[in-house]
């Protein structure tokens, strides 16, 4: 997957504009950064990546780039 596309994928669950995130965007600084996107985040990427994942690893997050090495 391009990496466009998982930054479109990241804003819709961020509920932010494409360009408002950077790979360098800290997570806690993003207002919508809750519990419901931490949810939709789960949901995505089952179902864009086939990958589970777990409340342990989306702590782990700290930055958009995070995320984006972990959909691989």
């Amino acid at each position: 997957m391009e990496i466009s596309r998982k930054m479109e994928l990241l804003a819709e669950v961020l509920e932010v504009e494409a360009g408002e995130i950077s790979v360098d965007t800290v997570l806690d600084e993003i207002d919508s950064w809750d519990s419901m996107a931490k949810l939709s985040l789960i949901v995505m990427m089952e179902e864009e990546c086939s990958k589970p994942l777990a409340g342990e690893t989306i702590r782990s997050f700290k930055t958009v780039q995070n995320i984006l090495d972990y959909m691989g």
